[in-house]
């Protein structure tokens, strides 16, 4: 367990403010200084701009600025954290890792410092908690909840997601087991959840196996094949998960070499999935195939992480942990209220889903570049609730989560629905 702090020569007021530029995974970070008129111009301005929008100002100058509240950033980007204390986050986090080998920064990613960074700005007395597992191990993730709300975190926010980790449709046994340490006190112990909806809208799949009774699953009548365009020659996974009782076999066609790939199949613990990962190589063209290994064939859901699908639907592309009635899904529209066509949409069998949106891109003190998509978003609302507890302590969690649905600015046609839920947050 790590707790951090500033050391006292940072925390003198700087004449100017550093900015590290991080680029992609394995390349090399670089800085740059921004001198203090060039900050207020483009990033303080554009940020008050931002908060005021969501009425965070208003409630910061009435004294509720989320202290008496701890909040858990679920994420695997802490790398480097240390050096934003006391400039973009608080001078203190606590920190755990539940990887095997106990590094909180393993992942060369500053995704989770951004999460905290926006949770900050909007809740700048809570205290963050920071927490990392291992991408194939949902036994740790559930450890590291575990962890978060025993020391007392009553907000946590998780801006990943692990398709594979739940049916596609809000159920499986990590979903169940996630709830399960949400409530388990009871009462004000109660914790919400908030999670990304993830960007996957033009990424994903659903629909029910069709095949001619003699080859793979057809994306469309006659087409066996879904191209698969990775963006670069960065790791692509492809995903699929499901509710029957059926087994489905993933396969990757590189159609230059005329070869499969890879394929990986897993059907255990309570999870009916099946994933392929690998390294393109350039100029090559991939596709995807799907098999029904046994049982009767039925709905699923595909997704693919670090490349375009040829054939996608965005309905029902909400992936876990957000998919789950347990976690409050949060998508992201423009600053004006336009739904961005990459945002995951629901529905879910047990709520309209997402359950909210945020505005994006967030100006950041961190890096350069503003942070966006729907994992920026799902913090901004995490942030809303902490201020929410910290003017009311007795509430319960429903009490806290009714509230931001009920103050949200509906988008749309009235009512919720699913590609903006019950509309964009905004404090009472």
């Amino acid at each position: 367990m790590l707790l951090l702090a500033t050391p006292a020569w940072q925390t003198a007021a700087p004449t100017c403010l550093l900015a590290a530029v991080f680029y992609r995974e394995g390349l090399q970070e670089a800085t740059q200084d921004w001198t203090e008129e060039e900050t207020r111009t483009d990033l303080l301005t554009p940020r008050a701009e931002h908060l005021a929008a969501l009425g965070v100002r208003r409630w910061h100058a009435a004294g509720y600025r989320g202290q008496g509240v701890k909040i858990a950033v679920l994420d695997s980007g802490f790398r480097g954290y240390h050096e934003f204390l006391g400039r973009g986050l608080p001078d203190r986090i606590l920190g755990r890792s539940w990887r095997e080998d106990r590094d909180l920064e393993a992942r060369n990613s500053l995704h989770g410092v951004l999460c905290a960074e926006i949770l900050h700005a909007l809740a700048p007395q809570a205290e963050l908690l920071f927490c990392n597992w291992e991408q194939d191990r949902p036994d740790q993730f559930l450890q590291a909840v575990r962890w978060a709300r025993a020391q007392g975190a009553s907000v946590l926010t998780c801006s990943l997601i692990m398709p594979s980790w739940s049916d596609g449709e809000g159920g499986g046994i990590v979903h169940e087991r996630l709830a399960r340490l949400l409530r388990s006190k009871g009462g004000r112990d109660q914790a919400l959840f908030f999670a990304s909806a993830g960007n996957i809208a033009q990424r994903h799949w659903s629909g029910r196996y069709r095949d001619d009774s003699s080859g793979p699953h057809q994306w469309r009548p006659g087409r066996c094949d879904n191209e698969l365009m990775p963006w670069g020659n960065a790791l692509v996974s492809v995903e699929a998960c499901w509710r029957s009782e059926a087994s489905y076999r993933i396969s990757i066609i590189d159609q230059a070499a005329g070869q499969e790939v890879d394929y990986e199949l897993h059907d255990s613990n309570g999870r009916s999935c099946a994933l392929a990962r690998f390294l393109p190589q350039r100029g090559h063209i991939y596709s995807v195939r799907l098999h029904l290994i046994r049982g009767q064939p039925g709905f699923f859901h595909l997704v693919a992480l670090g490349a375009r699908l040829q054939y996608s639907n965005p309905r029902g592309s909400i992936p876990f942990p957000a998919d789950g009635a347990a976690a409050i899904a949060v998508g992201a529209v423009s600053h004006d209220g336009r739904h961005l066509p990459y945002s995951s949409c629901g529905p879910e069998p047990h709520s309209p889903k997402p359950d909210l949106v945020a505005p994006v891109p967030f100006a950041s003190l961190c890096r350069a570049q503003p942070f966006t998509g729907t994992s920026a978003a799902a913090p901004q609302a995490a942030a809303l609730a902490a201020l929410v507890w910290c003017k009311h302590p007795d509430w319960s969690a429903a009490q806290v989560r009714q509230a931001l649905f009920t103050s949200a600015r509906d988008l749309g046609p009235p009512g919720p629905d699913c590609e903006t839920g019950f509309g964009m947050i905004a404090l009472p």
